[in-house]
């Protein structure tokens, strides 16, 4: 899609908008697609030592282009206005900063097709280069009292220390004409990708003054995680690192992973100090005192919904304490306060990112804050934790707020100007009665201009994973006020299945996916309808992933809705074998189809189409490998079959995501198109 084709379909979206009188002419309008992309989006953030700057990464996008440019700025903690710190002309990603505070380490493409390992003084100047590696560099870290940096890269097995022979070898392989992929392994895809070429991740260490690169994991032949990066930090003391990695190599049979201890001076002799826990252990940091590793736990092999628990390892007594035993939520992004007695976290709950902390003993988990998605939370040396920010009506922002929750202020202004000329529609948080007359939780957005003595159409957005949340979050794949924008009441139904409610909520539909949250669904109109502003006949349901799932579902089980959408969504559980992972697809899913077959496809809309009639807009991307593309083909298949109205849209670009700019904004207008034919925009 071209310059001019984009602005054409924001124009026709515009006119569209004024004839329904949803725009108020003179005054602000509201959020469309393309807005989303002339967004800064704000990651990455990391804290320099004493607190007075926060690096992050600040991404722009040029839709003409179809592509983003990242850039490093650094944020005052003292409220002072943000400047740019690197102005190179590809991505700079990943700043770390040195343990002094006086030099930065980051990533970036600068000289070639793989992104390398730089370091730039923070009185700014030119950034100097340090690797080489034939397929890059990633997620680097100081070491403490050596002028050295840690970093991540692939490598094939038997050319570890042979750089320039392992170019060489895949130079040659590049220009092979065999395509052919063999394997194996049980794990031999993940998202978008083929893990048949046989490279596996190592950790490095660069020496900053003689430039030498060390492999520290020579020897090491599997994954260190199911995405192929390396969680892992280093000693205070720089003499030690930790990290998770899989217990299991090839053929992968089981995704378990555990932590690992190594010295320094004894590469590739790594201890695991998590042989006893048959499931996840993962994500761990040092304390600032060295004495401690604190990491998190699951219970549940293969169910990634399962309740992660805080431990602390004493690494002189070899001991372990679970610091969270009865605290019914998942921390996340757990760091040590600077004097090392307070541990600070973000957390799901209740449909929002907070952040929360503990003693370093244990104790009462206390909240910290409330309110949207918090994220990236660092500890400054004066107690303050800066953090980014966003909620369903804002993007990400640098935020500082004192350690007891007060006085939390915004650091960073990105996006302001864009912000300060849109009409937002306004959010509700609400509670209904869902299955058996349980509290289900669920956002509201009403559309700018809504008069509730109207009737007004109504879409209700299901989310994936199932176990994950439609969160108070500024969602730039699938917005809420975009999608209520053009008119339509939107719904976020944080059905049963979904995080941040407990665990027995979370656990509430293994083995049955279909049941509660359908029933959650069906109460959820149910409520906006008796409230008297929703016309029950332009009510529509949409959702991705398993989101993608319960749309079919409820198509199968009901005609109450005038049209669904159907973004990558699982559509056979048979089907699902094919996905990336496939592990806990038991647990999931009730049973195997070689021991109950009955049993697994009674939740599968597959199996149970005999009553389908809902048109429906099936979106998929060949890429993706979590929900591979013959779900769509086979719904979009049975729905033309029937004869029931139906769509597909297939990006052979895309994954489980629609990532680039043009993409997207096709995406929303074919969204948005597909719900003006069966349910239009605005009031009647």
């Amino acid at each position: 899609m071209n310059r001019r084709i984009v602005l054409a379909v924001a124009a026709a979206l515009a006119v569209a908008l004024l004839a329904e009188g949803v725009i108020a002419a003179g005054v602000k309008r509201p959020l469309a697609a393309e807005d989303l992309w002339n967004m800064k989006r704000v990651g990455s953030l990391d804290l320099s030592p004493d607190g007075k700057f926060a690096a992050v990464v600040v991404t722009e996008f040029d839709v003409e282009k179809n592509k983003g440019q990242g850039d490093i700025w650094l944020v005052p903690t003292d409220g002072s206005a943000a400047k740019r710190f690197t102005t190179g002309e590809t991505t700079e990603s990943s700043p770390v900063w040195s343990p002094c505070g006086t030099r930065l380490a980051f990533v970036a493409k600068r000289d070639g097709e793989k992104a390398q390992l730089h370091v730039i003084s923070r009185d700014g100047g030119e950034a100097v280069s340090y690797t080489g590696m034939p397929l890059g560099a990633s997620s680097p870290k100081w070491i403490p009292g050596r002028s050295a940096v840690l970093f991540v890269s692939e490598v094939l097995p038997g050319y570890e220390g042979k750089l320039d022979s392992m170019k060489a070898e895949l130079d040659r392989r590049a220009e092979r004409k065999v395509t052919a992929k063999a394997t194996e392994d049980r794990f031999y895809r993940y998202w978008d990708h083929w893990l048949t070429d046989g490279t596996i991740p190592h950790l490095f260490m660069v020496d900053l003054e003689t430039k030498a690169v060390t492999d520290l994991t020579p020897g090491w032949s599997r994954y260190f995680s199911e995405s192929g990066g390396i969680d892992y930090d280093v000693s205070p003391d720089g003499k030690e690192i930790v990290f998770s990695a899989l217990r299991h190599g090839p053929p992968y049979d089981s995704l378990a992973a555990d932590v690992y201890v190594m010295r320094l001076d004894e590469p590739g002799k790594a201890r695991n100090i998590t042989p006893e826990n048959p499931a996840d252990d993962f994500s761990p940091r040092y304390s600032p005192d060295g004495k401690y590793i604190l990491y998190g736990m699951q219970k549940i092999l293969g169910f990634y919904g399962d309740r992660v628990r805080l431990v602390r390892y004493d690494r002189l007594a070899g001991a372990k304490t679970v610091l969270t035993p009865d605290w019914d939520r998942s921390p996340a992004e757990w760091t040590f306060s600077k004097d090392g007695r307070t541990i600070v976290f973000t957390a799901e709950d209740r449909a929002m990112q907070s952040i929360f902390s503990i003693g370093s003993n244990g104790g009462p988990v206390k909240e910290i804050l409330r309110g949207g998605s918090n994220g990236s939370a660092r500890v400054a040396p004066d107690g303050r934790i800066v953090y980014l920010h966003n909620d369903l009506s804002a993007p990400n922002e640098v935020y500082a707020v004192k350690a007891n929750g007060k006085d939390p202020r915004k650091l960073s202004s990105f996006n302001d100007e864009l912000l300060a000329g849109i009409e937002w529609g306004a959010v509700e948080n609400v509670a209904f009665k869902g299955f058996e007359d349980a509290d289900v939780q669920m956002f509201v957005l009403y559309p700018p201009g809504f008069d509730a003595s109207k009737k007004w159409p109504l879409l209700i957005l299901v989310h994936g994973g199932p176990h994950g949340i439609f969160g108070d979050e500024f969602h730039f794949r699938w917005n809420a006020q975009a999608f209520a924008a053009p008119g339509y009441v939107t719904a976020m139904v944080n059905f049963h299945g979904s995080s941040s409610f407990g665990q027995e909520f979370t656990d509430a539909i293994s083995g049955e996916h279909g049941r509660k949250p359908f029933v959650d669904v069906m109460r959820a109109a149910d409520y906006l309808v008796a409230r008297g502003f929703v016309d029950e006949k332009r009510m529509a349901v949409a959702g991705g992933s398993y989101g993608g799932y319960l749309a079919s579902w409820i198509g199968t089980q009901t005609d109450r809705f005038a049209c669904l959408v159907n973004h990558a969504g699982v559509f056979d559980f048979l089907a699902q074998t094919g996905s990336d992972i496939t592990h806990g697809r038991e647990r999931s899913y009730g049973s195997t189809p070689w021991k109950d077959l009955d049993r697994v496809v009674r939740w599968s809309p597959a199996q149970n189409m005999k009553n389908y009639v809902t048109p429906t807009l099936v979106i998929h991307g060949e890429r993706d490998y979590r929900v591979p593309l013959g779900n769509a083909l086979e719904v979009y298949g049975m729905l033309k079959e029937r004869g029931v109205p139906a769509k597909l849209v297939c990006f052979p670009d895309e994954n489980h995501w629609v990532l680039t700019p043009q993409n997207s904004i096709y995406w929303y207008g074919e969204f948005d198109g597909w719900l003006r034919r069966w349910i239009g925009a605005g009031p009647r």
